[in-house]
Formats: structure tokens, sequence, C-alpha cells
């Protein structure tokens, strides 16, 4: 947004990467910088990531050949058909092109006959279990994470540009493979993330609904809220494979997806600058419309290993666990115990709990109660004052304070998109600068709305003044307009 705004200003900031460190020698080289970010992309999605007790359980595993083929009739195996292309076309979004430079737009303005022809490429492929090898390369844009040491490879968010044919063909698939896992019942209620009706406001107010709940009781709650390192890129490929052999998946479907996932190689681009070709090891594909559901197939089944007694949420990787109780030493052991399978599960997945990034938080009205004790491989868990949860700040006396103040802040500084769009000379008119403000403003004040409305009064009236300033900017008040 602010890009955005800056160019309407008329100043287009340089975003060119200037400088990059390989082993402590600056690299200034375009053509080296390039090299040097795919060589990090590269890194952080290889096996040797992995431990040395899950490389053997690895190795071990995969010896067993999954045989997908089948001659049952199954109905998701049967021939994509002219509508699901159709409907795959009607909802696509303009995106940049991969390497085959082939955009959604000349897709969606195919005749009605190039659309058929198309089609029966899609079912060759889907029938003779082949995959073509220019749909398994991608173009990764570096961009930089903000706040980070811009001269470090590994804090750059490699954002990968894929075949707009492949993506096609994928959303018939996806459309598919998602019916079947829901209408099965596959997925765990708990988890919320990428799911029809389902969003991160069902995790927010499942966590709010137990630690009022626990006040009501006069009881102790704890939540541990893990991270998981490196998540998409470092899942384990073979076990996403199993899950779905596992659960029946046989034929046509499962072949596909083990097709799609099988040798991927992607290239650095810095404008015309091109990096090697690098291979992805292991993972889910990067900017692939499979990507989320395959990695929700692969993080399923950690919410079996939680016992029943321990209340658990899941959006996509984003994990949480909670137990309340009176007693203080029956929640030590129902969430160590948590932690322990969650552990031992990770260790056989593949998956990497950071154990410095995982927090936990003790919701109490009771003063100068201790802690809790609890240990995620060996290192103890640390304890806040207050946690970032999916957008929303918890606090441990649930006051919400702390995430009006943060909101309130956020929201005064995206004021300063309607003073430069407001300028009287050449600035916009009321209703652009009113739908600026509920696109960009309220809708980050309505976000969570219905959890952290539970606050007091006195709290909530703090943004207040930022709904009445950015009114004032979009309708022209004078500044000492009164708002009652």
């Amino acid at each position: 947004m602010w890009d955005n705004v800056i160019r309407t200003c008329g100043i287009y900031p340089e975003k060119r990467i200037s400088c990059l460190r390989k082993n402590g020698q600056e690299v200034r080289n375009i053509s080296d910088m390039v090299d040097v970010l795919a060589e990090a992309f590269a890194s952080i999605c290889s096996a040797s990531n992995y431990t040395e007790p899950f490389l053997t359980h690895k190795n071990r595993t995969e010896r067993i050949k999954l045989r997908f083929q089948t001659t049952k009739h199954i109905s998701y195996n049967t021939d994509l058909t002219i509508f699901e292309l159709h409907t795959a076309l009607f909802v696509l979004k303009h995106t940049s092109p991969g390497p085959d430079e082939v955009t959604y737009s000349m897709l969606q303005h195919l005749s009605e006959h190039s659309l058929l022809n198309i089609l029966y490429m899609f079912n060759r492929i889907w029938k003779e279990h082949v995959f073509p090898d220019c749909w398994k390369h991608a173009f990764i844009i570096p961009i930089p994470k903000p706040g980070k040491d811009p001269q470090d490879p590994l804090n750059y968010r490699p954002i990968a540009l894929t075949s707009c044919m492949c993506k096609l063909f994928e959303r018939i698939v996806n459309v598919r493979l998602v019916h079947i896992l829901e209408k099965n019942e596959y997925i765990s209620p708990f988890q919320s993330g990428f799911r029809k009706s389902r969003s991160t406001i069902d995790n927010l107010m499942s966590l709010e609904t137990d630690i009022r709940v626990a006040f009501l009781k006069l009881n102790h709650l704890v939540s541990i809220f893990f991270d998981i390192y490196k998540a998409y890129d470092r899942t384990w490929r073979y076990g996403i494979m199993k899950n779905l052999y596992d659960l029946g998946f046989r034929g046509n479907l499962p072949i596909f997806v083990q097709n799609f996932l099988k040798q991927r190689f992607f290239r650095v681009r810095m404008g015309n600058t091109y990096s090697n070709i690098f291979c992805q090891e292991e993972g889910v594909p990067q900017g692939s419309v499979l990507s989320v559901t395959l990695f929700v197939l692969a993080i399923n089944p950690i919410l079996s290993v939680i016992p029943q007694t321990v209340q658990k949420n899941l959006y996509v990787d984003d994990l949480h666990i909670s137990s309340y109780a009176r007693n203080m030493q029956l929640i030590e052991r129902q969430l160590q115990t948590a932690i322990n399978n969650i552990v031992e599960w990770s260790n056989k997945s593949g998956f990497t709990i950071s154990a410095q990034k995982t927090i936990g938080i003790h919701f109490c009205k009771r003063p100068l109660h201790p802690d809790p004790e609890l240990w995620l491989s060996g290192v103890p868990i640390r304890f806040k004052d207050n946690y970032k949860f999916l957008g929303i700040v918890f606090d441990k006396r649930l006051t919400f304070l702390p995430h009006i103040a943060s909101l309130r802040k956020r929201c005064l500084r995206s004021l300063n998109i309607l003073r430069t769009l407001s300028n009287t000379s050449w600035g916009a008119d009321r209703s652009c600068l009113l739908r600026v403000y509920r696109s960009v403003i309220r809708s980050m004040i309505d976000y969570g709305s219905v959890v952290y409305g539970s606050a007091r009064p006195s709290y909530l009236k703090r943004l207040d003044y930022v709904h009445h300033q950015a009114l004032r900017m979009c309708l022209g008040g004078l500044p000492n307009i009164s708002y009652t």
C-alpha cells in the first residue's frame, strides 16, 4: 500500500540488492549475488538439515515403495471435465507468469476449441501418469524481510513464479482432493487453516472462551504456542505420500501428486539476471496451488498425539495447546505429556519445533503466582506476560490492553496514508478516501473485534480517536471539530 502512495507522490524507491555477504566476504556482482541467494534457498530445503535420527528413519522408511496403481473405478480418478476447467478459469486472478511466460489472461481468452485441446492434454497427463519437466521449474524473486540485515542471504523471502498452466491443472486436482478430505473427515476438526467456513477467528474464540471459563472457575490456564522452524521448506515429501496412502488414496490423483513433488528445480531472478539451476530436495513447492493442502496433510497427524485432556487447535502450522485446573502440578503433568508426544512425533515426521521461539503464557488473575516449569527437548519453555497469536495480543490477565495499544499505534501510522492522499491540490475525493479508510484502517480494527471486544469500554475508547481522525480527514473537517 505504501509503495503505491509513494509512487503517487512521484517517488520511486530503489529496490535493487546492492550487496550480500558469503562466508564473511562481500558479494557485489549481480551474477554472483543470484547464485548466493539460490544456494541459500537450496540449503534451507536440503535433506541435510534433518537430524541424524530422522535421516536414519527417513532412509529406512523410504525403502518401502508406495504402490498407488489400482484397477478399481474411483470417482476422484475419472477424466477431468470441461466444467471443472471453466470453473478453475473463472476464479483465476492476474499473477506473474512462470518460466513458460504463459499468463492466466491468455488462458482465460482462449476459444472453446483451444480449451478442449488443453483439456485433452490434461487428461493425457492425468491417465498416462506423466508430468512435464518444464512444470517442475520455477523462478524465485527474492524479497527482503523487513527489519532484517539485507546483506544476509537467509534474510530474503523467496517468491516463486511457477507455470500458470500447471497451476490451472493443480486447481482442478486440488478441488477434488479437498472434497474427498472434507467429505470423509480426514482433516482434524481442530485444524482451521484454509478450510471452507473456517478462519483464524475460530481458534482465537476457542482460546478466549477457555480463558474465560478458567477465570470463572478460579482456575489457572497455561497455554503453549509452538513454532515450527521452516515448516513449509522442510516438509518431508515421502511423509505426505505416506499419509495419502494410509488414507486409502489410489490411482490417478495420488500418482499426479507424487509426480508433482518429484525433482523440483528453481532459478533466482533479479532483473534480467538468472542464477544457475538448483534443486529443491524437500518441502512443498512455493507458489503452487496444491502446496497448502499437501502441507495440511503432512501436519495433520500432530493433533492425534495430543491427549484428550488438553485443549488444542491448529491454523496451518500455528499450533497451540492449553490446560486449566486449580492444581498447577496437574497442569504441568498434562502439558508436559502433550509436549513430549509432540516432540516424539516431530522427530519421526521431519519437522523441527523451535525451543527458542516456543512461548508459554500463564493466564491467571491471582497475583505473584509462579509460572509452571515445562521443557521442550531439554530446554525450558520461556513464559511471557503477553503473546501475539494469529494477529491478536493475549495478555496473562486477558485485558487486551497490549493489543489495543499496538493496534492504535499501527492505525495511527496508517493515517499518514490518508494525510498523503487528502492533499487539497491533487488528492483523492471523499468516496475514494473513505474506501481507503475502510480497506486499510478499519479492517485492522475489525479483525478480531469479536475477541478483544470484551475488553473494558475505557480501553476500547482509545480506538475512537483513530476513527474520528480518519473521518475528519476523509470528510475535510476542521482540526477542532467536535465528534459528540
